[in-house]
């Protein structure tokens, strides 16, 4: 027998072949552990723009790549044709939310681990890493920060509100200060007591401030 029949007999005719029922029980699975990991990200999701269309990635991701791995695994010349095409893939959208990255390889890793039999392992994970997702979403949201912007016309009103916001909030550090002919603009990041955010009208209707704004934002303000 030559090189050429024994890499012929166990690489080329080496096709194991997958059940209707084995190909739809994966698929299916594929499809629930998607809509879970969408409800995770909904859920957990700390942007200011949510992107429905993200979470519809999310779930057909899961679904290609659980396609992908079951052809790849029932022949090795498709597995090698397909590493030689996804190595020139290049992939030029920005990624602006870190935890996006983390639900894309949840979403890939569910359909490879789907894909390869490892049934419990994929929806137990799945379940935990959303339970962990869910406990520290929760938490952050009890301690979120926020950006209080202040507009005064004296330094006796920058005194006043600087007093209001240290008494009414739970933590309060000013960001940057600038001063403009009649107007000094403050930034402060505060965090509020309970989710109590009526303070700001007091704010706002003090003598010397014309302006008061509290914005949400995700931790990352550099001022």
């Amino acid at each position: 027998m030559t090189f050429q029949d024994i890499f012929r007999s166990s690489f080329l005719e080496n096709v194991s072949a997958i059940s209707m029922l084995d190909m739809a029980l994966s698929i299916l699975l594929a499809f629930a552990l998607g809509l879970f990991i969408f409800f995770i990200y909904k859920k957990t999701y700390c942007g200011i723009m949510y992107s429905p269309g993200f979470g519809v990635t999310l779930i057909a991701l899961t679904l290609i790549t659980n396609l992908l791995i079951l052809a790849v695994t029932s022949n090795i010349v498709l597995s090698l044709g397909m590493v030689g095409a996804l190595s020139i893939v290049r992939f030029r959208t920005a990624i602006k939310e870190p935890m996006d990255i983390a639900f894309l390889f949840w979403s890939i890793a569910a359909g490879i681990v789907l894909a390869a039999g490892f049934i419990p392992l994929a929806v137990f994970g799945s379940m935990f890493i959303g339970l962990i997702l869910l406990i520290f979403s929760s938490r952050r949201d009890t301690d979120a920060p926020y950006i209080l912007v202040v507009h005064c016309d004296s330094d006796e009103a920058e005194q006043r509100a600087a007093g209001l916001i240290k008494d009414r909030a739970a933590a309060a550090v000013i960001k940057s200060k600038s001063v403009s002919a009649g107007c000094i603009e403050l930034n402060y990041e505060v965090r509020l007591k309970d989710g109590a955010a009526s303070f700001v009208n007091e704010l706002a209707g003090m003598e010397g401030v014309s302006h008061a704004v509290l914005v949400s934002y995700n931790g990352d303000y550099m001022g």
